[in-house]
């Protein structure tokens, strides 16, 4: 772990006023899993929810003067790129009116019950399918119902933290998030606590390539390539 990625949110609000690249990449890093989630809780399209996280960046960084401090920054860049992929939504498709669809939606997500996988000892095999019946199920969910989910069940953020970044009341969220477990429940019906961090995975080569193209866009060089140029090469056999 570099000294950069360790820095607060202060120091690194810092770096970027100050045009570091370092802290645009460790910022982007530290947030890249929760905004792809949200993002793709809203558009339930991984290449979408990739392109509105980038746009949400890109758009936050180049607006930097205007942030306040009201909350943290990781909040702002979430109400920046919910908004981001809110907007793509309403392009797509016309807004939908959640208690008209509740039952058909139930029915179009009982299909990702099927085939539930046994326990075995592939440990790992199994988590991944039944991370997989999760994605699907929540793809099914109505949009407003299923961002909520994804910001508390499988980001684990409170009831505040979810209302600040949707900017929804407290009670709106508890009511969703009530609607979201009831159909779920009917789709799942076992219960899926333990492997919710498998769900929707945003690391490795997707993040570095995600950071590249922001920092790219800003026109910052990309402080991992320039790390890479410095190592050693390798010995010949």
């Amino acid at each position: 772990m570099t000294v950069t990625a360790e820095l607060g949110e202060s120091e690194l609000l810092s770096g970027l006023r100050a045009g570091r690249s370092s802290a645009y990449a460790a910022l982007m890093r530290r947030n890249n899993q929760r905004l792809y989630r949200l993002a793709r809780g809203v558009l339930g399209d991984d290449a979408e929810a990739e392109e509105a996280v980038q746009a949400g960046y890109v758009r936050a960084f180049t607006h930097i003067d205007s942030f306040k401090g009201e909350a943290s920054v990781s909040t702002w860049l979430a109400r920046i790129v919910l908004n981001e992929a809110m907007m793509r939504q309403r392009r797509r498709r016309p807004t939908v009116d959640i208690d008209h669809v509740s039952e058909q939606t139930l029915e179009t997500a009982a299909t990702a019950s099927a085939a539930r996988p046994e326990p075995s000892p592939e440990q790992a095999l199994a988590r991944r399918e039944i991370g997989r019946a999760i994605e699907r199920a929540v793809d099914a969910l109505p949009a407003t119902f299923r961002s909520v989910f994804v910001l508390r069940a499988i980001e684990q953020l409170s009831i505040e933290e979810t209302a600040l970044s949707l900017g929804i009341p407290e009670e709106t969220v508890k009511t969703r998030l009530h609607r979201a477990n009831k159909l779920l429940r009917g789709t799942l019906a076992q219960n899926f606590d333990a492997i919710f961090e498998d769900a929707f995975p945003f690391l490795g080569r997707r993040c570095d390539s995600l950071v590249a193209t922001v920092l790219k866009r800003l026109a910052l060089p990309d402080p991992s390539a320039a790390l890479s140029d410095r190592q050693p090469p390798h010995a010949p056999p």
